[in-house]
């Protein structure tokens, strides 16, 4: 038998631990035992944007119900794979469950995809598991550091290059929303060595202002209820609030010195992400889709200099946030509904990450 949490597709306060006998395993394919994964606002995006992003399609629920897709860690545990061997470890995209059957396809020594039919009209990026025995990026000491952050620390990484391509749009600061998020954080951390003209202000809500510019990575630090004072000069916007009432404030705010406004996530529920709020002064938000951008990147770098490049960025990224963002591990699916419940309720602590076995 295997457990899985199911949400509510449109209601996701509801969730239910589902029992499922495992199926026999075809030919060529491999099951993963689930040893760990992170719950974070990335997961609430997944959920939230699920239907407009196919979320919901990488793990099958049942009608209504659907399976959130999070960033872990797992074992081989049966295997009907030549090249792939009982007790390997890999890393990427599972279920928030217990087990996940694959079919690999595009074996290498670093990793495989999911070939599943279901999986294939989707991006790519979600489809690759990284085989840990070869893998550069794994160190075994910071491997809830790595689901908790790499996922957004790619996001922030991709926004920061695809701004810098387009040389910040003529902009001398970023405004960016939810400064306290994980890939908030990553963005404001990239920026600040890699573009470190432009000013980076930080938005958040005024309980986690002192969070904030504790980690060292903005210029300026404001609570929302002060974004009429946020500085007049040439800026764009980052917003992974998915507030529309805090977009249009800050549209409004900057007037004609809003030169891009970028929206990327979704941390504020029920505020109106991705609803039509009327018109809104500037210009037109456009949303970030990082799976896209990262396989412009890769297209554009070299799989190998883009690696590299990433990899130079989290070390440094691990270094500086190490002591602000604490490690919580917490066993069982039941403390995984629980810390989505809170993250999805608002209620979560921006300086703890949460870390599930289950």
């Amino acid at each position: 038998m295997s457990q899985t949490v199911q949400f509510q597709r449109h209601d996701l306060s509801q969730s239910r631990i589902v029992d499922a006998a495992l199926p026999q395993l075809g030919e060529g394919e491999v099951r993963l035992k689930i040893e760990s994964f992170s719950v974070t606002a990335n997961n609430v995006t997944y959920a939230i944007a699920g239907d407009a992003f196919g979320y919901w399609n990488f793990f099958p629920g049942e009608g209504d119900w659907g399976v959130v897709p999070m960033w872990g860690h797992a074992v081989v545990e049966a295997s009907n794979h030549p090249d792939i061997a009982v007790g390997e470890r890999v890393y990427g995209y599972l279920p928030m469950g217990q087990h996940l059957d694959v079919l690999p396809v595009g074996v290498s020594a670093g990793g495989f995809s999911d070939g599943a039919a279901h999986r294939q009209p989707m991006s790519p990026i979600y489809n690759q598991y990284t085989r840990l025995a070869a893998d550069p990026e794994h160190d075994p000491a910071k491997e809830a550091e790595r689901m908790i952050f790499g996922p957004l620390f790619k996001t922030g990484f991709l926004i920061e290059s695809f701004m810098r391509r387009e040389d910040w749009f003529g902009a001398e600061a970023v405004v960016i929303t939810s400064a306290s998020s994980k890939t908030a954080l990553s963005l404001a951390s990239v920026a600040r060595h890699r573009s470190p003209g432009v000013k980076r202000i930080g938005l958040t809500s005024a309980g986690n202002v002192e969070f904030v510019k504790a980690s060292g990575f903005y210029d300026e630090v404001l609570a929302y209820d002060r974004v009429t004072d946020l500085p007049q000069g040439p800026t764009v916007s980052v917003d992974f609030a998915g507030n529309a009432g805090l977009l249009h404030a800050i549209h409004t705010a900057l007037g004609g010195h809003l030169k891009y406004s970028c929206t990327v996530g979704a941390t504020h529920v029920g505020a109106g992400f991705g609803q039509n709020n009327g018109p809104i002064p500037g210009p037109t938000p456009t949303l970030f889709f990082a799976p896209d951008h990262a396989v412009a990147a890769i297209k554009e770098l070299g799989p190998k200099a883009f690696g590299e490049a990433v990899a130079e960025s989290w070390v440094r990224f691990l270094a500086e946030a190490g002591g602000a963002v604490a490690v919580s591990w917490q066993d069982g699916l039941a403390a995984a509904q629980q810390a989505f419940a809170a993250i999805h309720g608002g209620k979560a602590d921006p300086a703890v990450g949460i870390a599930i076995r289950p």
